[in-house]
């Protein structure tokens, strides 16, 4: 059983296909996650869903919306959403006795300095005393060239500082295919062995809601496997799949990329 784990959960698990936050889907989430909690295991949450959210709240008409160039719409959205989504994850937090903390940081907290131990120190001190931290990229304050590429890196440098024995990502399909998730002649990767080169089975487009994609999920697994760190990418949308990956496996697809 880990001990400390990382969990990714990416906009297309956390909204709905008109942008607004799916409530039903978080409830489940934040559910399993105490359920981990009250298992011994230390969680982690990097959170996307912020911009989704702060898009489908303002509701600004469309040619509103394109005066305003792509990064100040990250900010606007970002800044209404972050309240939003916080406030929920709060609430149902709240429900079973558990505080949460949030952490927003910028790429450049990454590197080696006194920013990165600040940001280690926090999260050690929030674990310590028993609060969830929440992480996302600070987006009302990035600009393109200091933004993470996404929440999937993102989670990765996370997983690694905090010296995390696991990373799950959570997408919308339930891991890596051998070609397009919808043909029925695909099949699922469930076990990737260390070094083991997938990209001749990735499909080039991203996500609807967010900025990944299976390309970028695969990357951040490889460089996270290297780290020495189990990683999962797994479908979030499934019911338990949390703790069915962590302490049922047999039961439900997913893609593990063995560590190093």
């Amino acid at each position: 059983m880990y001990k400390r784990i990382a969990i990714k959960v990416g906009s297309n698990v956390l909204t709905r296909k008109d942008g607004t936050l799916d409530i039903t889907r978080m409830s489940a989430l934040v559910d399993q996650l105490a359920e981990l909690r009250r298992s011994g295991i230390e969680v982690i949450l990097v959170s996307s869903g912020a911009v989704a959210s702060g898009r489908s709240e303002l509701r600004l008409p469309a040619d509103e919306t394109a005066q305003m160039d792509s990064v100040e719409q990250r900010q606007l959205f970002s800044a209404v959403g972050q309240a939003k989504l916080m406030g929920r994850y709060v609430e149902l937090f709240r429900d079973h006795g558990i505080h949460v903390g949030q952490i927003l940081t910028m790429k450049e907290n990454f590197a080696p300095g006194e920013q990165y131990d600040n940001q280690r120190q926090c999260m050690t001190a929030m674990l310590a005393h028993g609060v969830l931290p929440i992480v996302n990229e600070n987006d009302t304050v990035c600009v393109t060239e200091l933004m993470f590429t996404d929440n999937d890196e993102l989670s990765g440098l996370v997983a690694q500082m905090m010296n995390c024995q696991a990373l799950v990502i959570l997408s919308n399909i339930d891991g890596i295919y051998t070609g397009a998730p919808d043909n029925p002649q695909s099949q699922l990767i469930r076990e990737v062995p260390h070094g083991t080169d997938l990209s001749q089975y990735l499909q080039p487009s991203r996500s609807s809601a967010g900025r990944g994609g299976m390309q970028s999920k695969y990357h951040t697994a490889q460089l996270v496997a290297d780290a020495g760190i189990h990683v999962y990418i797994a479908n979030g949308k499934r019911e338990h799949i949390l703790c069915d990956v962590l302490q049922h496996p047999e039961q439900v697809p997913f893609t593990h990329f063995c560590p190093q």
